[in-house]
Formats: C-alpha cells, sequence, structure tokens
C-alpha cells in the first residue's frame, strides 16, 4: 500500500491553501493591511513580506536537499512508498501561541518591499513549492533529513520541510486575521 500519496496530498493541499489564502490579503484595502496593533506588532503587509522572506530562506535550503535527495536516488538509494512523513508533528507551527519564536534578523521584514512585489513573490514561491513536491514525488524527499531548530523540531524530511513552509504561512495567517478583527473594532 502506498502511504508516501497521502502524505504528499497533505501536504500539497497545505501550501496550495496557506498561499491562496495569503494572496487574498493583497486584495484587502491598504487601510486594513496598514493597520498596526495597539502592542505594536507587525502590520499586515509586514506580515506578509516577512512570510515572503522566511519561506525565501527555507527555500534555498529545501531547493539544496531536493537536489541532494534526487543524487541519492539517480545513484540507486532505495525509494520507499510504505513510509509516510510524520506531519502531525508540525501542527504546533501554525499556532501562534504555542511557543515563543525568535526569527532571526533577516527574516524581518524592512517596509521597504512594496505590496505587488510581495504578492508576485508569494505567488512564485508557491508554484516553486509546487513544483519542489512534484519533483519529490516518488519518496526522493525521505532520502534527505535536515535538522530544524525551530521549537526543537529536529531532523526532517523534505516533505515535512515543505509543509513546515504551510504551517508558518497559516501561523501568520492567524496574525492577520488578529490584526484585521482589531482593525475593526
Amino acid at each position: 500500500m502506498n502511504r508516501l500519496a497521502p502524505a504528499v496530498a497533505r501536504v500539497r493541499e497545505a501550501l496550495a491553501d496557506a498561499f491562496d489564502r495569503l494572496d487574498a490579503w493583497f486584495d484587502e484595502s491598504a487601510a486594513v493591511r496598514g493597520y498596526r496593533p495597539a502592542d505594536g506588532g507587525w502590520t499586515g503587509d509586514e506580515i506578509l513580506e516577512h512570510v515572503s522572506r522566511t519561506t525565501y530562506y527555507l527555500l534555498i535550503i529545501i531547493r539544496r536537499q531536493a537536489e541532494r535527495a534526487m543524487r541519492k536516488a539517480r545513484g540507486g538509494s532505495q525509494l520507499s512508498d510504505d513510509v509516510a512523513p510524520n506531519l502531525d508533528r508540525l501542527a504546533v507551527i501554525a499556532d501562534p501561541m504555542a511557543f515563543r519564536w525568535i526569527r532571526p534578523d533577516h527574516m524581518e521584514p524592512t517596509g521597504q518591499v512594496p505590496s505587488d512585489e510581495v504578492r508576485a513573490l508569494l505567488r512564485e514561491q508557491r508554484d516553486e513549492c509546487l513544483a519542489l513536491l512534484d519533483t519529490l514525488r516518488n519518496g526522493e524527499g525521505l532520502l534527505v533529513t535536515v535538522s530544524m531548530s525551530v521549537n526543537g523540531l529536529g531532523k526532517m524530511d523534505l516533505y515535512q520541510w515543505l509543509y513546515f513552509v504551510a504551517q508558518h504561512a497559516k501561523r501568520h495567517l492567524v496574525q492577520l486575521a488578529r490584526n484585521e478583527a482589531n482593525f475593526a473594532d
């Protein structure tokens, strides 16, 4: 029985859903996207820029490791569709209240990138994530594990890394919704 296919479908659905929901935020008014919470948190535009910056850096790792996984597969490393990545352990990433997350400075929003550029970048990142998932469709993503320091996750395969991208976006979708609710009050 192929246990990998449902996990790959789940990652695909999570990526498409998260990025589509992020994209919809660019259709909100500039006032909603520019609202800064009373606690001094990020505006919607800053949140969207942060997601694009973080995804940019995550994709550097994923892209490099996907190439490594494909080399291993071509070199005869055993592929298996009887193993599925444990995606459930990444659910906590989508919850902004689950743990304190200190991000590196290079992932902080600058406020200098126009929103149309951020939108275009997020769309490109969505497409690249889905293309990488297609490349790894036969189990190649299980041939490589890479450490993730966030919340002590440790070694993760490439399907988990791609799912992490989606969960990170969902974390900030919660933040965007909170900003919108506060703006309306």
